[in-house]
């Protein structure tokens, strides 16, 4: 099992930053290696944002490169998302995502709301 715990969403200006950390927790958690963030917005599937590759490159959705940087720290099994230049349309519940063979976890979200 995985435990999954998400913070920093919040209600931003267009143009603002947020800042999101997603801490991993369990027996099989030994990299951030493979976790990245998703997000779904109204009526909207759920899609990438920002993942750390299983060799630890990072992969990005194209309408976030340059303003959206992932990182992570093995010793706390924590990835972030700093999201900067938000744009109301980046609006979406954001989840942290842990890849596992036959399954994958999910946080519960966080709520990013970007409106002036």
């Amino acid at each position: 099992q995985v435990q999954l715990e998400e913070s920093g969403g919040g209600l931003v200006q267009p143009g603002g930053s947020l800042r999101l950390s997603c801490t991993a927790s369990g027996s099989i958690v030994i990299s951030v290696n493979g976790m990245g963030w998703y997000r779904r917005a109204p009526g909207k599937n759920r899609e990438l944002v920002a993942m750390i590759g299983f060799g630890g490159n990072l992969i990005y959705q194209d309408s976030v490169k340059g303003r959206f940087t992932i990182s992570g720290n093995n010793s706390t099994n924590t990835v972030y998302l700093q999201m900067n230049s938000l744009k109301p349309e980046d609006t979406a519940v954001y989840y942290c995502n842990f890849p596992s063979i036959g399954t994958d976890y999910w946080g519960q979200g966080t709520q990013v709301t970007v409106s002036s």
